[in-house]
């Protein structure tokens, strides 16, 4: 028996689209509750749903890249462990984080988004409560780097870069942005909250607030994200037709390994790489490493420090929609270009501005920097996507993983620096200069010429 083609119309904001979909029943065992056929489409498309959830699951796990920074001096008057030890661990685990996320990408074709983030979301909390009971440095290079590492990298950006891919069609660029800006927002949530529990109860409270967050997103990640539009019997949003769920993809190592070889004899892929690791080097690996250290170097309390790292995410969240925004309709890599730009020349006057107290141009500067802070990852995945194709997801967790790495580096540099020079202001200026780099390189990029869309219908 076949299905008879059935009609339906989906209306995206400013064109309506006439789909005919029809496709031979799936087997008996493979049906799920609506696996056969699509449903009706909802008022509200199911895919703002799952970007919501996917919002609230990266909020809460944001709450283990605020705690770092914080850690460093108090660890180091406690144990008496150097600047540049415990930076190291900071760095295994941006490292693990980056190199975990094409594998992750990967597995969640073979396991489904559910279950690879509610695992890692445990190992989060696992390694960030396990951190209570160190003693010596390396247990914190095995919790923290380690555990929470491979957890983190579970949930990278990869993460976000699937559910746009596989649930949106148009809109994909906003909501990616919208995606990213999750990180921010925990990042707004955790970093005043664990920066006061720092300060008054010790670093250990603070850890298992880390921990007990990661546990409380998994429920919700659990019984409320959905895998594919077609769990649900509906088309992707902005979709022409209903596409049936495709069925597990195994050798999930091996594929990201492959994808990693096709994409590596591109030049894209490295020009991208390359300007994505200078931008994890100047944002993760340095600032929100070593800006409270650096503040509190030059008077101002942890807290306050703290704070103005927390503002850097409200506008954060800002620019990295309004960056989805124009990667929609704007060249992603004049956008790279701009961002990176506009972040070097920041961070070169950002040594002149430090202080034991607030003043506006470290207002100025805390602005204008947050609304560049993630906003290169929208116009980042958008070029993924047009070079890579369905490997676009995959292709952006190897290149997270550069993002990653330069991260590491500096986190680790630039609390060596601080050991040997005291100060961190050559790590300040060479990222400036770093970033320059990267819009060079992202004006290199070629573009691609676009793939002809489908053709609006009058009803």
């Amino acid at each position: 028996m076949a299905f008879r083609p059935l009609v339906r119309v989906d209306q995206v904001p400013d064109t309506v689209w006439v789909t005919q979909t029809s496709h031979a029943p799936a087997p008996l065992a493979d049906r799920g509750p609506a696996a056969g056929r699509p449903a009706r489409r909802p008022r509200v498309h199911r895919a703002w749903a799952v970007a919501a959830v996917t919002f609230v699951a990266l909020v809460g796990a944001a709450a283990f890249a605020s705690l770092p920074g914080l850690l460093i001096d108090p660890l180091h008057t406690e144990f008496g462990w150097s600047r540049g030890m415990i930076a190291f661990a900071v760095s295994v685990n941006l490292a693990l984080y980056g190199l975990t996320s094409p594998f992750a990408a990967a597995l969640m074709d073979r396991f489904g988004i559910r279950r690879v983030v509610s695992c890692a979301l445990f190992t989060i909390a696992v390694g960030a409560g396990l951190t209570v009971f160190m003693t010596q440095s390396w247990q914190l290079v095995l919790c923290w780097g380690v555990l929470v590492g491979l957890g983190s990298g579970s949930m990278a950006l990869a993460f976000a870069a699937t559910v746009a891919n596989r649930w949106f069609v148009a809109r994909r660029g906003l909501v990616t942005g919208i995606l990213t800006a999750g990180g921010a927002a925990g990042q707004l949530v955790f970093l005043p909250l664990l920066s006061w529990i720092t300060e008054h109860h010790g670093w250990r409270p603070a850890a298992l607030t880390v921990s007990f967050s990661a546990i409380a997103v998994v429920p919700c990640v659990w019984f409320l994200l959905r895998d594919h539009p077609a769990d649900v019997g509906l088309a992707a949003y902005g979709a022409a037709e209903f596409t049936p769920k495709p069925p597990p993809v195994t050798g999930a190592a091996g594929r990201a390994l492959r994808v990693l070889r096709d994409a590596s004899r591109t030049g894209t892929f490295w020009l991208l790489s390359g300007a994505f690791a200078i931008c994890g080097a100047s944002t993760n690996g340095l600032v929100k490493t070593h800006f409270v250290p650096a503040e509190h170097d030059h008077g101002m309390p942890v807290t306050t420090a703290a704070s103005l790292l927390a503002v850097i995410g409200v506008f954060d969240i800002a620019g990295t929609v309004a960056s989805g925004f124009f990667t929609d309709r704007l060249s992603p890599r004049r956008l790279l270009a701009i961002y990176y730009g506009l972040r070097g020349l920041s961070l070169v006057f950002l040594p002149m501005l430090l202080a034991d107290s607030i003043h506006p141009p470290m207002v100025l500067f805390i602005v204008f920097y947050g609304l560049d802070w993630v906003a290169t990852v929208p116009p980042t995945i958008a070029l993924c996507r047009e070079h890579f194709g369905a490997d676009s997801a995959i292709v952006f967790g190897w290149v997270l993983a550069a993002h990653q790495i330069g991260a590491a580096l500096v986190a680790y540099l630039g609390g060596v620096a601080r050991d040997a020079f005291g100060s961190y202001d050559i790590v300040w200026y060479t990222s400036g200069a770093m970033c320059a780099v990267a819009a060079l390189m992202s004006l290199v990029i070629r573009q691609r010429p676009a793939a002809a869309a489908p053709v609006p219908v009058a009803v």
